[in-house]
């Protein structure tokens, strides 16, 4: 992102585009009243997020039993539940779920990165998927207090242990198939980063043709193998991301209020929701609904106007189709690939 003389002026930046993760995966159902079980739980749930202010649902799917879904017919289920409820709201899956078989005839004839590739074959497509580059350790609990797990199965030592030892692997065989694989089925793929080098990665695929579209990133501050709550850092990763990609902020706990609302300033979107804390500024218990709510209050007060459900389809590029690397790189306003023995860098001229 270049910063201009006027780019911190609310009228020359993007609407705020709110994505809200209001499912929890990580929690027991138990943990919250806020943790949505039944599927009219957590079809409703969306619906009063969006009533809030949100644009983009990140979905995640629980069983009747509370405990998060493997079935890839639960979630067809609730995307179909959710286009007739919320339809002009961006359906994210998140690409973690590994597939389970749901029947003996199944497993034998699983196979293990089919059970993650699957996503592209979820019916009713969701408009998005969320990919991670670069196999990385996603430890949650490095950034956790007492005071955040209080009272949470994530306070049970067994718990914190397995999520301490998280891996989220995505090496480049896989990601670059799995791209493949969601472009062909019409999903666009919305990639999770971490750190400079996962976008030093994504970007040398566009270079090279491997993914062309539209550009969506959340920058992952979670700590724990991805990048930290420093807003140095996050600021040099708003600085290195292509002026044409859209940004959103992903961090955790109750730095969500504070680095968001830098966020919002510099023109960035936003995410919220109670998969990324329970609590509210002050460590009061805060909805999903009611972080929305807040974000929506910040925005007004820096005088950011916050997204339609059409205007974040168009921020998003969602249905788009770009064609080749050269498009892609235009598009994103990045330099052109250099032609044989040229020096400096290249520019793009008009024709």
């Amino acid at each position: 992102m270049h910063f201009l003389d006027d780019s911190l002026l609310p009228e020359n930046q993007q609407k705020l585009v709110i994505q809200v993760a209001p499912y929890g995966p990580q929690w027991a159902a138990g943990d919250s009243d806020d943790i949505p079980v039944t599927m009219d739980q957590q079809v409703q749930k969306a619906v009063d997020c969006w009533n809030a202010g949100a644009t983009v649902l990140h979905v995640h799917v629980r069983e009747d039993d509370g405990k998060g879904s493997k079935r890839l017919s639960k979630f067809n289920e609730m995307l179909a539940r959710l286009r007739e409820a919320v339809p002009q709201m961006i359906l994210q899956v998140g690409g973690s779920i590994s597939f389970a078989p749901e029947s003996d005839g199944q497993a034998a004839k699983w196979m293990s990165d089919d059970t993650r590739h699957m996503l592209a074959e979820l019916d009713p497509k969701p408009d998005q998927v969320t990919v991670a580059i670069n196999t990385q350790q996603m430890n949650v609990m490095e950034l956790m207090t007492a005071a955040d797990v209080a009272g949470t199965s994530l306070a049970n030592p067994v718990v914190q242990a397995a999520y301490r030892d998280m891996i989220v692997p995505s090496n480049p065989s896989w990601h670059e198939e799995h791209i493949r694989r969601l472009v062909a089925s019409g999903i666009q793929p919305h990639f999770m980063l971490g750190n400079l080098t996962g976008l030093e990665s994504l970007l040398r695929m566009v270079r090279r043709g491997v993914y062309s579209g539209p550009l969506n990133i959340n920058y992952v501050a979670i700590g724990g193998g991805s990048a930290g709550l420093h807003p140095a850092d996050m600021l040099e990763f708003a600085r290195r991301t292509p002026d044409g990609a859209a940004l959103t902020l992903e961090t955790l706990n109750r730095h969500i209020y504070p680095m968001n609302t830098m966020a919002i300033a510099l023109g960035m979107h936003v995410r919220v929701g109670i998969e990324d804390t329970l609590f509210g500024p002050h460590g009061e218990r805060m909805s999903s609904v009611q972080q929305i709510e807040m974000v929506v209050r910040q925005a007004r007060e820096l005088r950011r106007d916050v997204a339609s459900g059409a205007e974040a389809r168009g921020i998003f590029g969602i249905g788009q189709s770009w064609g080749n690397a050269d498009d892609s790189l235009a598009r994103l306003g990045m330099p052109p690939n250099r032609v044989h023995g040229q020096r400096g860098v290249p520019l793009r001229h008009a024709a």
